[in-house]
């Protein structure tokens, strides 16, 4: 397992020991990809998970860029279209400096 899968599978069991149900990993459509949809009570949560052992380019936080953004928001808005119907819904953001649930910081409502 790459460094990327082992952080989103670390991701996934962080955010369901804290009630959040995760229904689809690493969701691929021609417009972009997002990490994990996932269920917090009636709240559909599209998880962006980034990784870096260095700060030197600015962390985790810094790497969410405007672009990265835009191709999160165009793969949600496809999820949303298949599904058929738009439940109340949001972006969080893990961060995780190492593959450690003791030092993830989640960002929820990005």
């Amino acid at each position: 397992m790459n460094r990327g899968a082992a952080a989103v599978a670390l991701t996934a069991e962080f955010l369901a020991m804290r009630g959040v149900v995760v229904i689809e990993r690493n969701y691929r459509c021609r417009r972009g990809e997002i990490d994990l949809i996932a269920r917090d009570r009636d709240t559909l949560v599209f998880v962006e998970v980034r990784r870096r052992s260095h700060a030197a380019f600015g962390g985790a936080a810094a790497s969410i860029t405007a672009s990265k953004r835009r191709r999160l928001a165009r793969a949600a808005g496809h999820y949303l279209a298949k599904l058929g119907r738009e439940p109340p819904c949001r972006f969080d953001a893990i961060l995780l400096d190492a593959l450690d649930t003791g030092r993830i910081e989640w960002l929820v409502d990005v």
